[in-house]
């Protein structure tokens, strides 16, 4: 059967000009996700995609269709159509229950490998028109278990999804107690205006000053550098050609602390740093695109290496090391880092030394016990969820292909995730 049996390409979709909708853009689409996480609202000037919840969005241009640009569509208020960029081709189900499916069908290998081979156009600007996409041949599979395999992938990915939202949100948590605490000094200013600080208990209370000094600072902090609290690519060894856990650039997530798990490779030349530590990309675009993480699944003891665009930030004895990652993706502190940025365009690359030298206010140490009772066991829960993702974004793209050319039968798959639940 072709691909237009079991969806609709393009469908007309009524959405008058000038209506005010939402609206997908182009790198608001994941790369092989099925979620699109951030829509904006703006008036439809009569051009450009439109769909509905349950539609599947498929980048139609080089490099965004090899890249794995796409997604369903979900998340819309009742039935109110959206649009987005022209270069989407938008497939809608002919049943409702087939969404998922349609859906997982333009995430497999052998439905994107025939759309590559029919792009046209100039190089670095090819695009593959709906009519190709509406052509394509797919397996003959029945209404029934096209419905039982989306329910299985689809349920892959909620899970998937869930751990996101959960750790997005421990994370946000962790780092808006950081700016509190350290950078706004929110619990102070609550106690110089006669108030209880917010969301915290006496005794954590008890530990803030209840005023400031001359200095702008909590009574009892002192001005210091951030070298004070953090250790910028410290010193370590490994002996070249030792085979050893490795960690590139494209490992470090642009959002989220939980890295990629590390590989095995040869020590050569390039940043050395151990579980914990966080990472953060000194050159551009990876330090402008958030790419940051904190190195784990190396072993107790062990020290990793990996790419020379590292800088490694190790929090000191004493400092939790939620510390570092938290300073690491404040906004303000990435902005400053960002400046420090020199070299040739495109190649520019922040300087540790000059960052190493930012303000930082020091607490006084019970202070440093209590941020690290609070934000260490989100930082655990966080790198669980995470890790819990990878494995199960592993088995979703081992089962898809297999559950859609009929190798594996549903049976059989639902017994394969009961092993790894």
């Amino acid at each position: 059967m072709r691909f237009d049996d079991l969806a609709q390409i393009n469908p007309p979709t009524r959405l008058e000009k000038g209506t005010s909708a939402r609206f997908v853009e182009m790198s608001s689409l994941p790369n092989y996700g099925r979620d699109i996480t951030t829509f904006d609202t703006k008036p439809y000037t009569g051009s450009g995609s439109r769909f509905v919840n349950g539609d599947t969005l498929i980048a139609r241009i080089t490099p965004c269709f090899e890249n794995g640009k796409g997604a369903m569509v979900s998340g819309l208020p009742d039935k109110n159509p959206a649009f987005g960029s022209t270069e989407f081709i938008v497939a809608r189900p002919k049943v409702e229950s087939d969404a998922r499916f349609v859906y997982y069908l333009t995430r497999t290998e052998d439905f994107r490998s025939v759309a590559i081979s029919r792009m046209e156009g100039t190089s670095g600007r090819q695009r593959v028109a709906w009519q190709q996409i509406a052509s394509i041949e797919i397996p003959d599979i029945s209404s029934g278990e096209r419905e039982e395999v989306g329910a299985i992938l689809g349920a892959l990915d909620d899970k998937i999804e869930l751990n996101r939202k959960t750790a997005a949100t421990l994370e946000e948590m962790a780092r808006a107690l950081y700016r509190s605490w350290f950078v706004d000094f929110d619990p102070v200013h609550a106690k110089a205006e006669g108030r209880a600080p917010a969301h915290m208990d006496a005794a954590t209370a008890a530990l803030f000053p209840e005023s400031f000094g001359e200095d702008g600072l909590p009574v009892g902090w002192t001005n210091g550098r951030l070298m004070d609290v953090v250790v910028f690519n410290p010193r370590e060894t490994i002996t070249k050609g030792k085979l050893v856990p490795y960690l590139d650039m494209k490992a470090l997530p642009t959002s989220g602390l939980t890295t990629e798990l590390p590989i095995l490779r040869e020590f050569a030349s390039g940043t050395k740093f151990r579980d914990r530590d966080t990472l953060l990309a000194r050159i551009s675009p990876c330090l402008e695109n958030g790419k940051t993480g904190i190195a784990s699944g190396l072993g107790p003891g062990v020290v990793g290496w990996g790419s020379t665009e590292f800088i490694v930030m190790r929090a000191k004895d004493g400092v939790p090391f939620s510390l570092p990652y938290c300073v690491a993706r404040d906004a303000a502190f990435r902005e400053e880092a960002i400046a420090t940025m020199t070299g040739s365009s495109g190649r520019q690359r922040a300087d540790e030394k000059r960052i190493a030298e930012m303000p930082f206010a020091l607490p006084a140490d019970d202070i440093w016990q209590a941020f690290s009772e609070i934000t260490i066991p989100m930082m655990e829960a966080v790198e669980s969820k995470g890790r819990e993702s990878q494995t199960l974004t592993t088995l979703r793209d081992t089962l898809l292909p297999r559950l859609m050319s009929g190798e594996l039968r549903v049976g059989a798959a639902k017994e394969l995730i009961e092993e790894v639940a």
